[in-house]
């Protein structure tokens, strides 16, 4: 195939100067006028007087740009273009415009610019036209190449042809060039340059080019026949890419929903009929808030050649009325119940979005009302997605965050019956998020160069896309904040223009925004005030176990999940261990458990309490829970004795359920009450324990002291030698880390604190070890 230009590179001067205005480098500037006649323009070429040009030249670029066959005719105006409506459409322009012309050599643009193949979409080119014959693709992509052989075509582009009298609207969706090189290395089936939506891609047509061809979305026009049975819808818009949806993170998730939900609408419905199946009608995204649900649902409808979506709030359906939440319904169905009359199999994809549908979708008699709307919105819905009549080109999208709360009728198959949890991202997603969320500022130069965004995604573990947007605007703010003059009034600095966002002003943000499903740090460092005080051999022990622990969890693939109790005296420094250990395991989400976040809970509240904290643990990666005091969650008491069943029933269920694939979770409980659990059969349920004890000699009393520094060295020689011999060690000491640091600090208010400290500790630890 000879790949030599169709004319002279070099500019080409009129024959007749008075004819046609030209530019600088002597291309002439001609006015935009209608094609002559009707059979010229159903060519889909632009004429030119011979004067204006070359003969010769094949093809030409208005204003550098849009380019198109060209031919010659003594019935054109001289200093005139004859141009199509869809001409005009395609380049934007004008009648009686003047725009500059010039010869066009598309192999200097692009070596391979011959059309692998050609997607095209087919309506009547009178939107009102009816008709009841089906139109033969095969035929139809004959006649194309006979007609059409060797004009230039790019995306975007319309023309209209005649098929057998009746007048036919092409729309350019898509095209491939030929890969000249992988059909010398025997690959003929490859092409080079995919589909990147740019209207500005183009290739000559030839005679071994497929043509694909589908029919455009609103189109009433029937095809049949056609390459294996290609499908005469086209679902999917063709320059549809995902990275466009401005969606990051999702991957996965995306290309299950395309497996199971739009796949079968690809191919022709006499397939899909021959399998005895029916289309998806519905999904259900769920998962934790700013996941990307409800953005995924919208920009669905991008990538989808079908109608607008219809978007609808759930709260948005309840009406005052009687009778009127259900109406609405209806109204949502009423378009795509006509069309489907109307039209079959063949009717396009109608799509219908309910953003919070927990709010209009609850379990079916779980209100008390009195009025029975919500059960007779969720009816209604049920009938229109799967009853008597049914509908066959509806897709319905919902979203929730509290997917127990939907009723159940709603999520067998034939209704919601594809259930996605879009859960939090991983690194790989988070790089994807905020290349998506900083793609403005790259583009404009405002990144510094120091700022990594792999490193980024790494310190953003357990960020939600919405929290990691939120740290991009809080590091923008730091930015801004470094340009603002502030005095009597706040003012911008006159160097406003050379503001980037910085590494330094994303380390700010981290410190300033939080994910939900993260550290609560406020909380451990609460339990651990004072620190740890290394006052004995067993406290280093418990610590190296700790970490013995969250080495098993992090590495081991035959235990996902482990839980440790630490058990002891009240006031042995349980809970200070317990906090340390889940702090120093570095896992992106921790949470605690304790009785004091629940003052005035109800059983009931303190089940769901509990029950959320376990099922957001199971969303993250790697996890530690902190369960404090289990004894008083448990409401327990000696008299009585009395506990809460509802709540211990909950953290036996919780506590053994196990984590998803590849997720890890760390239990950490601590008891003054070992004995009251082994009664309640909870002790068994622990894969470990770890004894906590008190402080019981005074060689971890001196250790203590010299830690604290409260007391100077003569001072604390004193008082060791005091309590030696006081004979309280022969006697038997035990006392609670917590109660001596109580007593220390207590002492050294008084004027002699030595003596005040001896006695305190005479009175409070000698009782003998419990």
């Amino acid at each position: 195939m000879s790949r030599q230009p169709f004319m002279s590179n070099g500019p080409y001067t009129p024959s007749s100067p008075s004819a046609t205005r030209g530019d600088a480098r002597g291309y002439p500037t001609l006015r935009v006028a209608k094609s002559p006649n009707e059979s010229m323009a159903r060519t889909n070429c632009v004429f030119l007087h011979p004067r204006d040009m070359d003969p010769s030249t094949r093809y030409l670029t208005i204003e550098d740009q849009f380019a198109f066959t060209v031919r010659f005719s003594d019935v054109v105006t001289p200093g005139e273009i004859g141009t199509t409506l869809f001409h005009r459409r395609y380049a934007a322009l004008s009648l009686n415009q003047d725009v500059r012309v010039r010869p066009y050599d598309p192999f200097i643009e692009n070596v391979n610019s011959y059309l692998g193949s050609i997607s095209l979409q087919i309506d009547f080119l009178r939107k009102t036209m009816e008709s009841a014959e089906h139109y033969d693709i095969t035929e139809m992509q004959q006649i194309l190449l006979n007609s059409f052989d060797g004009q230039i075509f790019a995306e975007g582009q319309t023309f209209n042809f005649d098929f057998h009298g009746t007048d036919l609207l092409a729309e350019v969706a898509a095209v491939n060039l030929v890969d000249f090189d992988a059909l010398k290395s025997g690959n003929a089936g490859q092409t080079s340059g995919q589909s990147s939506g740019n209207r500005f891609r183009r290739g000559i047509l030839m005679k071994q080019t497929t043509i694909q061809i589908a029919k455009a979305s609103t189109s009433s026009i029937k095809l049949k026949g056609g390459a294996k049975g290609a499908a005469p819808n086209a679902l999917l818009q063709p320059n549809f890419k995902f990275e466009d949806l401005g969606i990051g993170g999702l991957d996965t998730e995306f290309s299950q929903i395309f497996r199971r939900a739009f796949a079968s609408r690809i191919f022709p419905p006499s397939i899909v009929e021959k399998l005895g199946i029916q289309h998806v009608k519905g999904i259900l995204l769920y998962g934790p808030p700013g996941t990307g649900k409800t953005l995924m649902a919208r920009q669905i409808g991008k990538m989808l050649n079908a109608r607008e979506p219809q978007i609808v709030n759930g709260p948005e359906i309840l009406n005052k009325y009687v009778g009127q939440s259900e109406e609405n319904i209806r109204k949502l169905f009423a378009a795509a119940e006509q069309e489907y009359k109307q039209r079959g199999e063949e009717s396009s994809l109608h799509i219908i979005i309910f953003d919070e549908l927990d709010a209009i979708c609850k379990q079916r008699g779980s209100k008390n009302d009195g009025t029975g709307v919500g059960d007779s919105i969720v009816n209604q819905l049920l009938s229109k997605m799967d009853g008597v009549e049914q509908l066959n080109n509806i897709l319905i999208i919902g979203m929730t965050n509290r997917l127990d709360m939907i009723d159940e009728a709603l999520l067998r198959p034939g209704r919601l019956e594809i259930h996605m949890e879009i859960n939090l991202p991983d690194e790989n997603g988070r790089l994807q998020i905020l290349n998506v969320h900083t793609a403005r500022m790259r583009q404009h130069d405002l990144l510094e160069h120091d700022v990594d965004l792999k490193e980024l995604a790494s310190l953003t573990k357990n960020f939600s896309g919405a929290e990691i947007a939120g740290l991009i605007k809080s590091a923008s703010s730091f930015s801004f904040n470094r340009h603002i003059k502030i005095g009597a009034t706040a003012a911008v600095n006159p160097d406003y223009d050379k503001m980037k966002v910085a590494r330094d002003d994303f380390l700010l943000a981290l410190d300033e925004v939080h994910p939900s499903f993260g550290v609560s740090e406020t909380e451990l460092k609460q339990c651990v005030t004072n620190g740890i005080f290394k006052f004995g051999n067993h406290v280093e022990r418990i610590l190296s176990d700790g970490q013995l622990f969250i080495g098993q969890v992090r590495n081991s693939k035959r235990t996902p999940l482990v839980s440790v109790l630490l058990h002891g005296p009240s006031g042995s420094g349980k809970t200070a261990l317990a906090a340390t250990i889940a702090m120093a395991s570095d896992f992106p989400f921790i949470k605690l458990i304790s009785p004091e976040s629940m003052v005035g809970f109800t059983e009931q509240a303190k089940m769901n309490h509990i029950n959320k904290i376990f099922n957001d643990a199971h969303r993250s990666e790697f996890s530690v829970i902190v369960i404090d005091s289990i004894e008083r969650i448990l409401d327990w008491v000696a008299i009585g004795p009395r506990f809460s069943n509802t709540v211990l029933q909950t953290l036996l269920v919780l506590m053994k359920k196990a984590p998803q694939k590849n997720h890890r979770l760390l239990i950490l409980a601590t008891t003054s009450q070992r004995h009251v659990l082994q009664q309640m059969d909870m002790a068994d349920v622990f894969d470990a324990s770890i004894y906590v004890p008190n402080i019981t000699d005074l060689d971890s009393v001196d250790l203590l002291l010299q830690e604290l520094k409260t007391f100077t060295d003569s001072e604390r020689r004193r008082a060791i030698d005091t309590l030696r011999a006081s004979g309280i060690e022969a006697r038997g000491i035990s006392i609670g880390i917590k109660k001596l640091l109580m007593i220390t600090e207590m002492a050294s208010q008084d004027v002699d604190k030595v003596d005040k400290f001896v006695y305190t500790l005479t009175d409070e630890g000698s009782g003998g070890a419990r």
